[in-house]
Formats: C-alpha cells, structure tokens, sequence
C-alpha cells in the first residue's frame, strides 16, 4: 500500500513540472504579442489549447510585431 501512495506523489511532481514547461513560455509568449500572461494558462485545458495556439498564430498581434507576410 506505501508504494501506491509514493508514485501518486510522483506524479504529482511530475504533472507540475510539465504543467510549468507548457504553462511558462505560453504565458511569455502571450505578453510578447500583447495580450495577457495569464491567457496562457489555457495551455494546460484540453482543445483550449488548441484554440490558443490557432489564435497566436493567425490571430492578429497587438504588440505591432512585424509581419511574417511583410
């Protein structure tokens, strides 16, 4: 039974760390076009992620980036 509840804390941890792998460059990459940070916290919602990563790409950028098409 001990062993059972060592891997639940483990993949706890490892739940957390892949949650801050995705979760922190879309937070940096939605403030650089600028929108909100916390917009990237959709990264860790099913088919929401998805939806953000179809909108930064095709999405207009409000930062004024420089066009890929210029």
């Amino acid at each position: 039974m001990m062993g059972h509840e060592m891997f639940a804390g483990i993949g706890f941890l490892w739940m957390l760390v892949v949650g801050i792998i995705f979760v922190i460059p879309a937070w940096k990459l939605c403030q650089r076009i600028g929108y909100p940070g916390p917009l990237g916290l959709l990264i860790l919602v099913p088919f929401a992620n998805i939806v953000l990563l179809y909108f930064i790409a095709f999405g207009p950028w409000k930062a004024g980036a420089a066009s890929v098409d210029d």
